[in-house]
């Protein structure tokens, strides 16, 4: 025991003077630093009596000098709502799908019902979380894996895959189908009792199975959890129908019907080509090799269902697929972060706010950096509609059909500078058409596997 203490002791001792605790004459020249002249006490009347940091720190530089018209943008009309709600990536997969409804039906407005398509995916999410509950049971409670399950059993989130095996499975139906309700659109109550019964049956599951019950009443204790879950659901969401009658108005003032299924009308709505076979998710990680193809193992809804996979690429031929998408009239589904935007302007740009002048401090970090030090990550995911170019054919700035309603923004879109996509654009769902011939190489080759709990995601 004592050879433990001092090889612990030793190894304490070779980190130097930064894992000593701070002198007395350390501690005095960080606090004399602050000169509390009266410029600097300007400064804090201002800055304490204003809880805004972002106001304070608005760039006045950069102010005006971005608007909101475009060169190229793709045919769209109307501003969907997730509320209180993290489903900002479900959103962004119909907003990409409606205006080719409303040309294909001849109407001036559609939406999707996501409540329809969370009650699926909220579900699925469930039974895969049991089912991996089930395949790591014999893992310690404290196993890597079985720590990032429990952590959060299900939860809003989700990229355009999760969209993709939900709607081939379950199919999709207009709003007016599956209208919203109170926990649609404000989820965190219902997901946290969801996630209590799962965890609580969870638990369970890892006793049967530790106590050697059979695979038929451990198969059965799963059944009963998720009909748990399906009420939960039902009173919550409402059922969701399993076919329906869609009645709606055309352009040309004619009340028309149609009875179909879910699953009959996502076929109805969607090209043949619309499946990953044609669609590629790319990403822009610079802490990893691009024209790489990466798997996040375990990230996604339905046990069946397909991984996240994603083609790692550079910005700029990322961003030439993206012009040849909005110039052939094609939306596209990014997810970015959201850092330096101005929601009252609806702009972002890497310099709107200034708090390096405002605290006199520097705040310098590359996109690596930001990435690996878990400053900057994608977090919302929004449609990419329109770009602006030079004379050139150079991207200046770019618009985005956002899902925060039409009166967040400059009347629902976004405005974001070339500059700032380049640093916080991190996804793009786009159609391998648009790729060049070293992309389309590329994303042929095998994934390399990281886990879900990995610092990207």
């Amino acid at each position: 025991m004592q050879k433990l203490l001092l090889v612990a002791a030793c190894g304490l001792a070779t980190l130097g003077a930064s894992a000593q605790q701070l002198t007395e004459q350390e501690l005095d020249e960080i606090q004399t630093s602050f000169v509390l002249d009266s410029s600097t006490k300007a400064l804090q009347n201002i800055i304490t009596n204003e809880s805004n940091l972002k106001s304070l720190s608005l760039n006045r530089a950069v102010q005006g000098k971005t608007d909101h018209y475009f060169k190229y943008r793709v045919d769209v009309k109307g501003i969907t709502d997730q509320h209180q709600s993290g489903r900002c990536w479900m959103f962004t997969s119909m907003n990409v799908l409606r205006p080719s409804v409303m040309k294909q039906f001849n109407i001036k407005e559609f939406d999707f019902s996501h409540n329809f398509t969370y009650f699926w995916d909220i579900f699925e999410k469930s039974n895969l979380f049991l089912e991996n509950v089930i395949a790591t049971a014999n893992h310690k409670m404290t196993d890597r894996d079985v720590t990032f399950y429990f952590k959060s059993p299900v939860n809003d989130g989700g990229v355009w895959n999760l969209f993709y095996n939900v709607a081939r499975k379950y199919g999709v139906v207009p709003q007016n189908v599956m209208p919203e309700t109170a926990h649609s659109n404000n989820t965190g109550q219902m997901t946290a009792i969801i996630n209590e019964r799962l965890r609580a049956g969870g638990y369970d599951l890892r006793a049967m199975i530790a106590d050697k019950k059979n695979d038929k009443a451990i198969a059965s204790a799963k059944i009963d959890i998720l009909k748990d879950i399906y009420r939960i659901l039902s009173l919550c969401l409402g059922v969701p129908p399993t076919e329906f009658e869609w009645r709606y108005e055309t352009n040309d003032n004619k009340v028309e019907s149609l009875k179909t299924t879910p699953k009959d009308f996502f076929n109805m709505i969607t090209p043949k080509e619309y499946d990953p076979e044609s669609f590629i998710m790319i990403m822009n990680d610079p802490t990893r090799e691009y024209y790489k193809v990466y798997e996040i193992q375990n990230y996604r809804n339905a046990y069946e269902g397909i991984n996240w996979i994603y083609l790692n690429m550079p910005m700029e031929d990322i961003k030439k697929a993206a012009v040849a998408s909005i110039k052939a009239n094609e939306p596209l589904y990014v997810s970015t972060d959201l850092a330096k935007y101005n929601g009252k302007e609806g702009i972002s740009d890497p310099d709107m706010y200034d708090y390096e002048s405002l605290f006199g401090i520097q705040l310098d970090m590359d996109k690596k950096a930001r990435i690996l030090t878990r400053q900057s990550g994608s977090a919302h995911a929004m449609t990419l509609i329109a770009v602006d170019t030079d004379e050139n054919e150079k991207p200046v700035k770019w618009q985005f059909e956002n899902s925060w309603g039409d009166t967040a923004g400059h009347n629902g879109y976004m405005t974001l500078t070339d500059k700032w996509l380049d640093e916080y654009l991190f996804r793009i769902v786009v159609n391998k058409k648009y790729l060049e011939d070293k992309a389309l190489k590329a994303s042929k080759t095998k994934p390399i596997q990281l886990p879900a709990w990995d610092y990207m995601f």
